[in-house]
Order: structure tokens, then C-alpha cells, then sequence
């Protein structure tokens, strides 16, 4: 639509901005009317006019087969148009057009916005299968009359009034008609049955709707006033109330067709089956949080166990094998405290990676400074706990016999993220690789982890070479199955 009006039209963004207004909230209007409704607008000259929204009834059949957006008319082929542009007035008269070997209904409404008239409402009810309509049918008529002298008068949509069109109750979940004084006239079967899940066991019409609704939900104090007026249709707004064995979803519509409140519709839907799946969901994401939380304690609660046990070792090679433990056991539990702060299973792995460089920069205090550059994204706990540990390793692995116990120098971990791939560079100045050393045959432990989780869990590639600055460079290549959203 904003292509179409500011190519062919003269309106200004606050008129294209009435505009997207309107046709957010009309599929209300093509619903109560039964018909389907084309948003003509004046080109800039004043010869024709062109199609910028076209919207289909969801309660009858539809007056075009063909999609309408983008037509252009010239002035004088539509006389009924004309009139409703010029005279700023709803035009009704004529008989109905013929549409392949169809009947329709052709009627017009002008869309007014501080007094001008920006455009016509064009709407076609397909009349081939008219019959005698039904409470129902007049009521959704009716209020679909009011709805589109106030569009021609200017007073709908409402500009204050913000509503997700996607989540919003429509005619056909339930409506309610209410006179002035919030007096029930009308209730479609689906909302008499949304309230009778609240618990009402009477009949809806003749009871003050806003009245019933605050008796039916629970006492909530000062609230139950404004549910109250929310309920009988005085301002335009939306709620949801709960009360015995349901939830619904309430939307108020006043209704001032000749700028007096003549009534109200309120839109409503059962939701109860949606809240309760919801509420389902976020239990389940905070037991699965407290999960985390508490495999993050426990390995806490290892990590200390062998930094005691590590204490009151004799042997330094013991020693340091415990404290090589109690790090491996200290990466997975970064990633679960991280996994348990999330809804769901993914983790930005970066501040991950920078906690990992930290603990294990604590090995050598002032001596060997590491460092990261580039992004690893976020990434999910399937990917996150394994490359942590690998990260560890390589990390521990560069500093024990990268540098010794004496030298100083650099830790470097790169990380270049594709849309499908992760690819980690670890690249240290120290001492260099021993002659004839095989990465892929090493012995160490710390290597062999790495091999395990890296071509096993990860089903990534694992090199260690020379690096440009005489020490080590890893390279990891590791494929990502869950693109970064």
C-alpha cells in the first residue's frame, strides 16, 4: 500500500498512517457486512482511482475472485464513487452489478480524517446466496452499518486504541451487542458459551454486561471497577478476565455512528485452552532453568570436592591433574548458570568463551595474557558444552607446554561465524611444536579429549600447525546444524 500511495496519490504520511489504521482494523467491517471491501484512493491528478487494499469476508463468499490491489479506474466509470468522494456521504442506491453470472451488492463509503475524504470504501456483497437472515445475520448488519457511518464520519478507527489484529478477538469467535446503557441486546452462541465456562447459568441478554463480567471474575479490589467499564463498552479497549473455569479475551468497541454512544460491541474469544498450554510452557521452561541451575551447583559442589582432594595430594603430578579436573568440570558448569538464565536451549557463546579464557588465564598470572576476537554467536547447549570443554584443553594445553613455567607471552582465540559453519583459530608465540609431532596421534590426555569432542560429538576437523609467529596455531571447523536466528 505505501508503494501504490506514494506513486499514484498526493497523500501525506499522517493520511498513509489513517490509512494503515483503517485497513489493520477492517476486517471486522468485511465481516459484520458479509462482503468484501476494495480501499479506492484518488490519484494525484484527480482523473482516476487507484485499488490500495482489498480485504475478503471469512463469514460469506467473496464478490472477487481476482486480487483488486493495484487497479486503476478512471473518474466516471464508477458514478457511485464519485458520489461518495464528492458528497462525502455513504452511497447505496443502484442495482446490484453482475459479476461472471453473479449478483452483487455495490455500496460506498468514504474515509474521512479531519474532515477531508482521503478515499472510498468499495463494498460488494456477493448476493447468490442471500436468504432470510437470521438474529445473528441483522445483528452483524447492523453494527456494520454503525461501524461504516463512522468511518465516513471520521470517528473510526480509533487512533489511541493499539490492537494486535493477529491475536484479537473477531466476529465469529463471539460478539455481544450492548445498548447505552451496557445492557446486553445480543450474544452469538460462542459467547454465551465463553461465559457460561466463567460461570454464568443464565441467559446473557437483559444483564448489564460489565456488571455480570466483575461478579464473575475474582475479586480483585479497585480493578473490579474499571473491568467494570471495560466490560459495558465506554471506552475502546482489551482485556481478558478469568474466573471459574475459563479465560476470555474481551474487546470493546463503542459505537457512535451520529457522534452519540448508541451502544457497544464486544468482541471476545475462549482462550482458556491457549493460557493453559501457555502457563504449561513457561512451567516447563522454569523447571528446565532450575535444572540447570542445579547441575551448575552440583558440579560447584565436584569442582570444590577435588580442589580439596587436590590440597592434600603429596604428589605434584596428582596435584596437577586434579586441578586440571576441577577446570573441565568448571567449563560445563559456566554453560549450564548460563543455560539456566534462558527460555530455551541456546546461549551466546561469546560470554562463555571470555569466562573460559579467564579461569583458565589464571594458570599463569601476569605472564601469558589471552585474548578473543571475532564472534562465536549463540549456539545451542548440544554444541555449547562440548566446544567450552574443548576450549579448556586447547587453552590449559597452550600455556602448560606453550610457554612453561617461566615464559612469557600470547594466547589468541579467533572465531569466524558463516552461515553454516564455526571456525575457531587458538594461536599462541610460545615455544612451538615438538619435531615430528602428530596432532591426530598425541597422547596426552588433554588432546584426546579434544579429538573425541571435537570429531565425535561436534563432527568437526581438529589441525594443529606451526603458527607464522614461531609458536601453535588449532584450527577447529565446526559444522552448525541451527543457523544463528
Amino acid at each position: 500500500m505505501n508503494d501504490l500511495v506514494r506513486q499514484h496519490t498526493a497523500l501525506g504520511t499522517e493520511d498513509l498512517e489513517w490509512l494503515h489504521l483503517l485497513v489493520s482494523e477492517w476486517q471486522l467491517l468485511s465481516d459484520l457486512s458479509f462482503a468484501d471491501l476494495v480501499l479506492w484512493v484518488p490519484t494525484r491528478d484527480g482523473t482516476r482511482y487507484v485499488s490500495v487494499a482489498q480485504m475478503r469476508p471469512n463469514t460469506g463468499p467473496t464478490s472477487y475472485q481476482d486480487d483488486m490491489v493495484g487497479h486503476l479506474v478512471p473518474r466516471g466509470r464508477r458514478p457511485m464513487l464519485d458520489a461518495a468522494l464528492d458528497e462525502g456521504r455513504i452511497v447505496r442506491e443502484g442495482d446490484p452489478e453482475w459479476r461472471e453470472e453473479v449478483p452483487v451488492r455495490v455500496e460506498s463509503i468514504p474515509v474521512r480524517r479531519e474532515g477531508r475524504v482521503l478515499g472510498v470504501i468499495a463494498r460488494n456483497t456477493n448476493l447468490l446466496t442471500v436468504r432470510t437472515p437470521s438474529r445473528l445475520e441483522l445483528t452483524y448488519l447492523q453494527s456494520a452499518s454503525d461501524l461504516a457511518q463512522m468511518i465516513a464520519a471520521g470517528s473510526f478507527p480509533f487512533p489511541a486504541e493499539q490492537v494486535d489484529m493477529d491475536a484479537s478477538p473477531r466476529a465469529g469467535d463471539g460478539l455481544i451487542r450492548l445498548d447505552a446503557e451496557g445492557v446486553v441486546q445480543y450474544a452469538s452462541p460462542n459467547a454465551l458459551s465463553a461465559y457460561h465456562r466463567l460461570g454464568l447459568a443464565a441467559d446473557l441478554v437483559g444483564l448489564h454486561l460489565g456488571k455480570i463480567t466483575a461478579e464473575l471474575a475474582p475479586s480483585r479490589g479497585p480493578v473490579d471497577e474499571a473491568l467494570e467499564k471495560l466490560a459495558s463498552g465506554w471506552a475502546p479497549r482489551e482485556t481478558e478476565v478469568e474466573g471459574g473455569d475459563g479465560v476470555i479475551q474481551l474487546r470493546a468497541i463503542p459505537l457512535k455512528p451520529k457522534g452519540t454512544r448508541i451502544g457497544s460491541l464486544v468482541l471476545l474469544r475462549d482462550v482458556t485452552e491457549l493460557r493453559r498450554r501457555e502457563r504449561e510452557l513457561i512451567t516447563k521452561d522454569a523447571t528446565i532453568r532450575e535444572i540447570h541451575h542445579r547441575v551448575k551447583n552440583n558440579l560447584q559442589t565436584v569442582a570444590a570436592l577435588l580442589r580439596l582432594q587436590a590440597r592434600r595430594m603429596d604428589s605434584d603430578k596428582a596435584r596437577g591433574a586434579l586441578e586440571e579436573a576441577v577446570r573441565r568440570v568448571g567449563s560445563i558448569a559456566i554453560v549450564h548458570e548460563t543455560l539456566s538464565q534462558n527460555l530455551d536451549e541456546r546461549v551466546e557463546f561469546d560470554d562463555i568463551a571470555d569466562r573460559v579464557i579467564a579461569m583458565v588465564s589464571e594458570l599463569s598470572p601476569g605472564r601469558v595474557t589471552a585474548s578473543r576476537t571475532g564472534r562465536f554467536g549463540i549456539l545451542t547447549a548440544e554444541t555449547a558444552t562440548p566446544l567450552s570443554m574443548v576450549l579448556t584443553e586447547l587453552l590449559q594445553n597452550a600455556l602448560e607446554h606453550g610457554f612453561g613455567p617461566a615464559r612469557r607471552g600470547r594466547v589468541e582465540v579467533g572465531a569466524v561465524r558463516g552461515s553454516d559453519r564455526l571456525l575457531i583459530t587458538i594461536e599462541d608465540d610460545g615455544r612451538g611444536l615438538p619435531e615430528g609431532f602428530d596432532p591426530q596421534r598425541a597422547g596426552n590426555l588433554g588432546l584426546q579429549i579434544v579429538r573425541t569432542l571435537v570429531v565425535g560429538e561436534l563432527s568437526g576437523t581438529f589441525d594443529m600447525t606451526p603458527a607464522p609467529s614461531g609458536g601453535t596455531r588449532v584450527t577447529l571447523d565446526i559444522p552448525l546444524a541451527d543457523p544463528e536466528p
